[in-house]
């Protein structure tokens, strides 16, 4: 199955779906390449949904599919070139035959490609209207391929700077990345017969169709980061401008048809939000030619926000890398204030001439966590026994984690200063041993500890939340910050490791604010998949999720005053301060 979607992505990305024009509902040749796509997709649709030998549905929605391709392939044939008109009529009608009396797939499969040569020749022949391909087009052979061939002039970014740009003749070699260059682009055709006018050459007869294939899927997906998926996601969008601006309802067809390439990756992931989007994607169909200009807002609205989550629910995958980087500095950094406050408590208490009570820190601390250990299970339980607002508390948990992630960064900031920070643990201890009372020398350190272990179960829910799938990358910065701590700890007590206080706080209290700005983004995305939060696009607006940064008015201002917020924390720590009298202190801690 999985080779048949992506064959779906590469048809969509690389040659089917160029963006469409005022004028491509009536040209014969864009609507031979709609019946092929159509009759194409309808026989995989087909045979996705039946039993090898036919006779029985094991998938209604996929045969449901595979009839409306042909049905509406069929109320296109009249505008196909002559010659093609009345053999192509006969074998719609004999393949929707088909579909309904649960024909063998493979018998549909041969009918298609007959269908599919008789129209391509009527067109002029496989330079003309190009065959799809056999299999899958690879993306990492396109890639080499690219490198090969097409980098010198390109570029090996593909924005048209290759060491051979400026000696070309005539037009300077394409920017590849540009959507505005490659729109309304047959790419596979390019490369199959060049380009009149430029130095671009023909490489129908030099490169192997497979490759050729593969290249055109590679340069495809070059403006969206690489990703096939993001292209697809990019065609449908135009499709849909392009079907509520021209009031064609083919058009509207083609961005169904576009949509359908990632519609069930959609479904398996979000089953309600395929069927709403398909119901959509009805409405513009049958609205197209007729609705007027606040039903097509209303109808490009509800697209949009749909296509959305869509794009999130099947491309939104963090770098693993960037993964384990946060869940490393984060344990790295709970975990060594813990130490740091408990070594401040040991060696307060050792100064005082009261290292007697030692034991009764330590049996707070170790009280703490064991109450974070009961913390975690608490939580998981909950998200166990409420499966039906798992969207909203987990959307809910991101944004506390990033509202506690805020002010932890800024308040490491505000002690970067080693003698704030020794002031801070001595004033708590100093209360706690005036009273002589065990129990609240035990709380301070309970209270302390409990505190990272608290903050550490909150910040590292979010992070699996945001990894999805990916959390044995967030599992394995747990272990190396687990190894981190233990040499830390070696090193402080065994060794006397000065700790330098200033660049720990401002690099670790970075890394949080970053992580709490990604967290905003993300726990937005959750309330509104969970419908909590509306979700209103702004066109042109970046897309970048591993900064947890989506194109949506709700999330951009969140983020927005999250970072004004950091801003005003800033200049608030860093203002100039009325000068004191006495020594600052060291800005090294030592704790031994």
């Amino acid at each position: 199955m999985l080779p048949v979607r992506l064959l779906r992505k590469i048809l969509v990305a690389s040659a089917c779906l160029a963006q469409p024009l005022a004028g491509q509902a009536t040209d014969s040749l864009a609507v031979a390449r709609r019946i092929v796509a159509a009759a194409s997709l309808a026989a995989k649709e087909y045979a996705l949904g039946v039993t090898p030998a036919g006779g029985k549905i094991t998938r209604p929605e996929e045969v449901d599919e595979a009839r409306l391709f042909i049905q509406q392939a069929q109320f296109d044939v009249s505008a196909l070139p002559a010659t093609a008109r009345a053999g192509a009529g006969r074998g719609l009608a004999r393949l929707g035959q088909m579909l309904r009396r649960l024909a063998p797939p493979d018998s549909v499969s041969r009918v298609t490609d007959s269908l599919v040569a008789l129209i391509t020749k009527a067109a002029g022949g496989p330079n003309v209207l190009e065959a799809l391909p056999s299999n899958p087009p690879s993306l990492a052979r396109g890639a080499v391929v690219f490198h090969e061939r097409c980098a010198a002039c390109h570029g090996e970014s593909g924005k048209g700077n290759g060491p051979k740009a400026k000696s070309v003749k005539g037009p300077p070699p394409a920017d590849l990345t540009d959507p505005t260059v490659m729109s309304g682009t047959t790419i596979f055709r390019r490369v199959s017969i060049g380009v009149p006018g430029t130095s671009m050459p023909e490489f129908g007869q030099d490169l192997a169709e497979q490759d050729r294939w593969a290249v055109s899927a590679y340069v495809a997906a070059m403006q969206y980061g690489g990703s096939a998926t993001a292209a697809t996601f990019a065609a449908v969008r135009r499709q849909v401008d392009s079907a509520l601006a021209t009031g064609s309802d083919k058009v509207a067809f083609d961005a169904y048809l576009t949509f359908e390439q990632v519609e069930t990756e959609v479904r398996a992931r979000n089953a309600g939000l395929a069927s709403d989007l398909e119901s959509a994607f009805a409405w513009l169909r049958v609205r197209a030619t007729r609705a007027d200009a606040n039903e097509k807002h209303v109808i490009r609205e509800r697209l949009l926000a749909g296509l959305e989550r869509a794009e999130r629910a099947v491309a939104d995958r963090p770098s693993s890398m960037s993964l384990f980087i946060a869940s490393f500095f984060l344990l790295l950094r709970e975990g060594f204030e813990a130490i740091l406050i408990v070594a401040a408590l040991m060696t307060f208490l050792a100064k005082a001439g009261a290292a007697e009570r030692r034991r009764e820190v330590a049996r707070g601390a170790w009280l703490a966590v064991a109450a974070s250990l009961l913390t975690w299970a608490l939580v998981e339980l909950l998200f166990q026994i409420t499966p039906g607002q798992r969207e909203a508390i987990e959307g809910g948990t991101m944004l506390l984690a990033a509202a506690v992630l805020f002010y932890v960064s800024y308040w490491l900031l505000s002690k970067i200063e080693a003698a704030k920070w020794t002031a801070f643990v001595k004033g708590k201890m100093q209360s706690a041993l005036s009273s002589g009372s065990g129990i609240a020398l035990s709380a301070v350190a309970f209270l302390a500890v409990y505190r990272e272990g608290f903050e550490t179960i909150l910040f590292y829910k979010a992070l699996f939340t945001s990894a999805g799938s990916m959390g044995v990358s967030v599992l394995g910065g747990i272990a190396a910050g687990a190894v981190g701590l233990v040499i830390v700890y070696v090193a402080i007590n065994q060794l006397g490791l000065r700790v330098a206080m200033k660049p720990f706080f401002t690099i670790t209290g970075a890394m949080l604010y970053y992580m709490a700005f990604v967290f905003v983004g993300k726990g937005i995305a959750e309330l509104q998949e969970a419908r909590i939060v509306p979700l209103t696009i702004i066109e042109g607006a970046p897309r970048l999720p591993v900064f947890g940064i989506y194109p949506t008015l709700e999330s951009l201002v969140m983020q927005g005053a999250l970072l004004a917020l950091a801003i005003v924390a800033v200049a608030w720590t860093l203002r100039p301060k009325p000068s004191r009298g006495g020594a600052e202190g060291p800005d090294l801690l030592r704790a031994k």
